[in-house]
Order: structure tokens, then C-alpha cells, then sequence
């Protein structure tokens, strides 16, 4: 266990997307918990018949609040019960995702376009909306810190990645957008651009194993796991970064920097055969 350097002692917030153990909302939820701060968990309800939000609850000891990201009454009214119970919170972390034409094995040539709005929705819009009603209820603090978390897919083009890349740079256009407008109150809102990470999610894309193959032999460091995700977190919510805004922060272990490694060479020519052929 990590020692707690209390980074983020007195501090009160909201984790949406928590799942299962793989999720990196879990890991974040416990990074923060170890760092001193008390927060509550959401999800939507459908998440009750296949999560298990209820054993991070005991965990932590944090109260849950379902609500679905894609209905506003259910956000401002969460945001009102957490304001009321708690006072406005300090921080939010946004790690909802769910690729439908993905799950579905539709290529993005062929997308079914009300899966896709309602992958865009969910992985995305929702931030607006999550940003939105907390403003609308008056439940975010002066000084918070918002972080949502993307992939590398928002700026590059990973083919079994499909729809979920348009909706990554959805998520992170909304970022700056509202960087500019909360940074009037010193509120700070950044995406972190992880590595391929075995999650729940993660395990509905087709070609995940070879994306992460392919980024772990490419990364100087190595792909960055779920609980270095969550300590990375943990500093943006913290008052350490309190001038970093409108950042999409690459925490892929060197992957976002590079070309080509010397070991991506040996596996080609091995794959290819030594003459190229």
C-alpha cells in the first residue's frame, strides 16, 4: 500500500464510472480515499445489475448516488444532494465510456448512427452535462479541479478504436471549451490521455490485446497501469496543480512521443523476414 501523503486532506468530491475492480475509476477512488479526501460514487442505475459500486462504497466508506449521465434531472439532482449534505464540492473525475458500434463489431464505415449519437452522448457529452448541472445547482467550489479521462485515439487513428475516437475528441474539445469559462472561478478541468489499460471497457474492443502489445514494445516506460493512472490523478485534483487547466496530459509511458522503437524494428523484421520479403 502507498503511503498517503495527504494531498488531498479536507478536500470533498464526486467519482462517476466506477465499476468493477478493473475499472480506473476504482483505482482513482481509492487513490483519493488513501490521500485523505471523502467523495461520493455515481453511476446509472442499469450499473446495479453487473457492477459491484456497492463493495467500493464499503471500502471507502463513501455513500453511492446512481444517476445517469444522460438524464439532467438525475445530475442536478445529485448535485444538489451532495451540495446539500456536503457543501459544494472540490473535485469531479469523469470516467464514463461505452463504444456501442464497438461492442456491436460495427466498422466505422458502417455505423449505426443512433449508436453512435448515443456513444458520443455517454463517453462525452456527458462531461457537459456532469459540468453543467453542478454550475446549474451551484455545487462546484471555487478552486475545484475537474479531470476526464481519454485516449490517444482522440488524435490518432486506431482502427478497432472506431466511433470511440470521435468521442474522445468530443471529450476533449468539451475540456478546453469549459477550461476558458470555470477558470473565471480558478476551477481547473484537464483530460488524461492513458495508456491501453485492461479494463471492463477496454475488454469490449476488438484487437485490444495487440493495441496493448503494440503500445507496451513501443513506450519507453511501458504502458502505464491503472493505479500510476490513479496517482496521476490524485496530483491533478490536488492544490499542487492549481495552475494547470485545458491540458489533455499524456500518461502512456512515452508512447504519445514516439515513432518507432528498436524493438518495434525487431518485431517487424521478424514478422516481415530478415530480407523485408
Amino acid at each position: 500500500m502507498p503511503t498517503s501523503h495527504g494531498l488531498l486532506d479536507g478536500k470533498h468530491g464526486i467519482i462517476f464510472g466506477a465499476l468493477d475492480e478493473r475499472s480506473l475509476a476504482w483505482k482513482i477512488a481509492d487513490a483519493c480515499r488513501r490521500e485523505g479526501a471523502t467523495f461520493v460514487l455515481s453511476n446509472a442505475p442499469v450499473t446495479k445489475r453487473f457492477g459491484s459500486l456497492e463493495a467500493l462504497a464499503e471500502q471507502t466508506g463513501s455513500p453511492v448516488i446512481y444517476a445517469d449521465a444522460q438524464k439532467d434531472d438525475e445530475l442536478e439532482a445529485l448535485f444538489d444532494q451532495v451540495k446539500s449534505e456536503h457543501g459544494p464540492v472540490d473535485f469531479v473525475v469523469h470516467s464514463i465510456g461505452m463504444g456501442v458500434n464497438v461492442r456491436k463489431d460495427k466498422p466505422y464505415e458502417d455505423l449505426n448512427h443512433d449508436w453512435y449519437l448515443k456513444t458520443l452522448d455517454i463517453s462525452a457529452a456527458s462531461l457537459h452535462r456532469i459540468v453543467q448541472a453542478g454550475l446549474k445547482q451551484e455545487a462546484l467550489a471555487d478552486g475545484g479541479s475537474i479531470v476526464a479521462l481519454s485516449y490517444i485515439g482522440a488524435q490518432r487513428v486506431f482502427s478497432k478504436y472506431s466511433e470511440m475516437g470521435d468521442a474522445k475528441a468530443l471529450l476533449e474539445s468539451i475540456v478546453r471549451s469549459f477550461g476558458y469559462r470555470l477558470g473565471k472561478r480558478g476551477i481547473r478541468i484537464n483530460s488524461v490521455s492513458q495508456s491501453p489499460t485492461r479494463t471492463t471497457a477496454g475488454g469490449g474492443i476488438s484487437g485490444f490485446d495487440a493495441m496493448f502489445d503494440f503500445a507496451e514494445q513501443l513506450s519507453p516506460l511501458g504502458n502505464a497501469d491503472a493505479d500510476s493512472c490513479a496517482d496521476y490523478v490524485v496530483t491533478l485534483l490536488s492544490d499542487l496543480t492549481r495552475m494547470v487547466t485545458m491540458q489533455n496530459l499524456f500518461h502512456d509511458g512515452g508512447f504519445s512521443s514516439m515513432g518507432i522503437s528498436d524493438r518495434t524494428v525487431e518485431l517487424l523484421a521478424e514478422a516481415m523476414g530478415e530480407d523485408g520479403s
